[in-house]
């Protein structure tokens, strides 16, 4: 059965039946990530990979005032070439299986969201913001770049031309502008991101899993390929769900007016 590690700093928590609330844990620092904290999503999105078991939909948000303001620069200051890199690509692989993990992530950002914060929000299915949210990809101010799907997701999010005027001048935007330009699914009233991210979990939950789970590997891989292939995913998606306990119990529950039973078989 599934169980989230154990980190101070990556604090896990069930919520209801089937929703899995994760808050990275440093609000001294804006939640900046350091070693533990990358160790702790690492070792979360393995375990979810491999076996999600009963999680079917996760919420991920920052303690405090900030989502996460990116990697934790105090560290990155005395730190040799060589660790800088491990710890990177713990990071790269982190944000790789985020996005194709089979559970839907969602963020509630919170607060301030920079750099490596940003790359995490965009790496997740969708983003719910709070009103007084702010985003900024700021690691050209730095002497670095974005290296975690930084200059893939966001272009696709916000559009080549805009991507490039944020990356390339560090410049922070609003909630409002993120929600306008299609980066932010939702903009919400202060304090109630979390609460809103979590009902909408908690209605994913609801749904087939397995129907879930392809439906987001579809629209996923077929989004980096041509019309015609990308209809092939889907199809050869759509029918993996035909033989299935859930399929069955779907559309029994539809005829027999009642809620479905959805076991994930």
């Amino acid at each position: 059965m599934f169980e989230p590690p154990v980190s101070e700093v990556l604090r896990c928590e069930r919520i209801g039946t089937h929703v899995l609330l994760v808050t990275m844990n440093r609000p001294e620092v804006l939640n900046a990530m350091d070693w533990d904290m990358g160790e702790a999503n690492n070792e979360l999105m393995r375990r979810l990979t491999y076996d999600p078991d009963w999680v079917r939909c996760v919420v991920v948000t920052g303690a405090g005032r900030a989502f996460s303001a990116g990697g934790d620069l105090k560290v990155r200051n005395t730190q040799s070439i060589r660790d800088w890199t491990i710890q990177h690509e713990v990071a790269e692989r982190t944000a790789e299986m985020r996005m194709t993990s089979p559970v839907p992530w969602i963020a509630a950002v919170n607060g301030i969201c920079y750099a490596g914060g940003l790359e995490l929000a965009l790496t997740c299915d969708f983003i719910y913001a709070d009103r007084a949210a702010k985003f900024a990809q700021t690691e050209c101010r730095i002497g670095i770049m974005p290296g975690m799907l930084g200059t893939q997701n966001l272009p696709r999010a916000v559009g080549e031309r805009r991507a490039k005027e944020l990356i390339l001048s560090a410049q922070p935007f609003t909630a409002e502008e993120a929600h306008a330009w299609g980066m932010v699914n939702r903009v919400c009233e202060p304090g109630t991101v979390v609460a809103e991210a979590l009902a909408t979990a908690e209605r994913i939950a609801a749904c087939a899993p397995l129907s879930v789970r392809q439906a987001k590997k579809a629209m996923h891989f077929g989004l980096q390929t041509d019309l015609r292939t990308g209809y092939r995913l889907e199809l050869e998606a759509y029918y993996r769900l035909l033989d299935t306990e859930d399929r069955r119990e779907g559309i029994a529950a539809f005829n027999e007016k009642r809620k479905p039973d959805f076991k994930g078989r």
